[in-house]
């Protein structure tokens, strides 16, 4: 393929209108999975059922954080192009042969030792379940089943390594969908005609698995892939992929080992009280929306810009672009958790309080809402920090303070799981977060200058926003009468970004202005 070619696939257009697909499959994925846990809530709840799925699931998909899209978007993608534009087309396909191949071997290896090695992998990340067999008992079982599902996500990652190579993007942005509505139906009928639903789920994520490798298929034959078993595994470039791949473990596996304590320590249910990873898991399903909707896209579409501005050397430019990425994180990210705060109890009641999920499942659920949603802004800064240093090449800084924030994030763990249960587990969470974030920015801050004129008063005018936000929706929830309470919450949270956003107007902060221009169509 030509440089040319290649240079016009990445045009401004070209990239806003990748963005926007890959923007559009999340925002579905989102909604789906919310519906899939609305569904999980109301067959499982948060008893001992819910929580040996969640562990057996959560365990093959740590492995598949190690070799499946974390892999691609750093290491696998990078030599496939390198190789797509320096070398023939032929070469090219002996090449993805060669990963493919050795990406299966690994895969199924992993896949072969969790199955054997399943009752000595609960024990360690759940070590609460230890003292009730029975959850024991199921947590092994399902994780047996489920394992596989490793296979066909490994493979579906690499596939679509390939795809982003030729700039494909609809497939890998929709396939997640597909697990989605696979564990969605699997619910719905294993609910209906097995005695013990949850074993249908396990099938359901493994079906879901082999639907997103099916469905990169007709892509893949579109660009014209040609797999041809190679005659030996040694390839130089697979070589290179190895090596890429070290310093990406080595971060994927701090944050992964992050998610085991947490895991670790919401087992101790004679600590934090039953259905402790339940409670995590929904609670952090909420966080997660605002964060792939927005920070996530953001950071995705900031990078090529920012390492654009690294290479060439525009300094002052690239300072702008980072505070800029920030201020909209803030400026949308602080409304968001005053609203996750003061309406944590209401939010999960409404979502989730059904079938086996009771007033105790939201009772608990809530208030690991409640103290993730402090740490909100935190964990969007964190992403758009991180890119930036990657722009500059320097993958090192993140992994030393996010090992850092690791150690405080542990210590505070133990320290309020105790007088705070669940929710304790949850504020650790936001404080590690928070601390990683502000030393990302200083020492990002010594590393290419001062930089942030103007952040303050910016700050100081959405807090005071927020600020008064959180008065109006604590006053109105208190004494607004509305007898439907799905609509009292619609109502009271639209009216507080529309407070929030008044407010910043007045303010002269410039996204409320932006906004405000957009709405009225002020904007060509």
């Amino acid at each position: 393929m030509s440089t040319d070619n290649y240079s016009h696939k990445d045009s401004h257009r070209s990239i806003m209108k990748s963005t926007s697909v890959l923007s559009l499959g999340t925002l579905s994925s989102r909604i789906l999975g919310f519906l899939r846990d609305v569904i999980l809530a109301k067959v499982l709840g948060t008893g001992f059922r819910a929580d040996a799925l969640f562990v057996a699931f959560r365990i093959p998909n740590l492995l598949r954080n190690f070799v499946g899209e974390g892999a691609t978007n750093s290491a696998v993608v990078p030599v496939f192009s390198e190789y797509l534009i320096n070398k023939k087309k032929e070469e090219f396909w002996q090449f993805i042969s060669v990963v493919l191949v050795l990406a299966l071997i690994v895969l199924s290896i992993l896949t072969l030792l969790g199955i054997l090695l399943a009752p000595v992998i609960v024990r360690l990340i759940a070590p609460g379940f230890i003292t009730d067999p029975e959850k024991l008992a199921l947590t092994v079982s399902l994780t047996k089943i489920i394992f596989p599902y490793l296979i066909f996500i490994g493979l579906t990652a690499y596939s679509m390594a390939i795809l982003y190579t030729f700039r494909s993007f609809a497939a890998p942005a929709f396939s997640p969908c597909l697990l989605n509505i696979s564990i969605i139906v699997s619910a719905l009928l294993s609910s209906r005609y097995l005695k013990e639903p949850v074993y249908g789920l396990a099938v359901g994520i493994v079906l879901g698995g082999i639907l997103q490798l099916l469905v990169q298929m007709p892509s893949l034959l579109k660009i014209g892939i040609k797999f041809q078993i190679p005659k030996t595994l040694k390839h130089p470039g697979a070589l290179k992929v190895g090596k890429l791949l070290g310093p990406r473990l080595i971060g994927a596996g701090v944050y992964q080992f992050t998610v085991l304590i947490d895991t670790f320590c919401a087992s101790l249910s004679m600590i934090v009280g039953v259905g402790g990873i339940s409670a995590i898991y929904y609670s952090n399903r909420i966080i997660q929306f605002p964060m792939g909707v927005f920070t996530i896209a953001l950071a995705s579409a900031v990078l090529p810009t920012l390492s654009g501005l690294a290479t060439n050397g525009q300094m002052d430019q690239m300072k702008r672009t980072i505070i800029f990425s920030l201020e909209n994180i803030f400026f949308v990210m602080l409304p968001t958790s005053v609203i996750m705060m003061i309406l944590s109890a209401p939010i999960i009641r409404l979502l989730f309080q059904r079938g086996e999920f009771n007033q105790y499942s939201t009772m608990i659920t809530s208030s690991a809402l409640l103290y993730y949603a402090i740490g909100l802004f935190g964990f969007g800064g964190i992403k758009i920090l991180v890119t930036a240093f990657h722009s500059l090449q320097d993958t090192k800084t993140p992994v030393k303070i996010a090992a850092l924030c690791l150690a405080i994030n542990a210590a505070l763990n133990f320290i309020l799981m105790g007088p705070m249960k669940i929710a304790g587990i949850a504020l650790a969470s936001s404080i590690a977060a928070t601390i990683d974030f502000l030393l990302l920015f200083y020492l990002f801050r010594k590393k290419i200058g001062k930089f942030g004129i103007g952040v303050r008063s910016f700050l100081i005018k959405i807090l005071f926003a927020s600020f008064v936000v959180a008065v109006l929706i604590k006053m109105s929830w208190t004494y607004m009468t509305i007898p439907y309470e799905v609509v009292k919450l619609f109502i009271v949270c639209i009216g507080a970004y529309v407070v929030y956003g008044f407010l910043c107007f007045q303010l002269k902060v410039e996204q409320a202005k932006k906004v405000y221009h957009w709405v009225t169509g002020r904007i060509k």
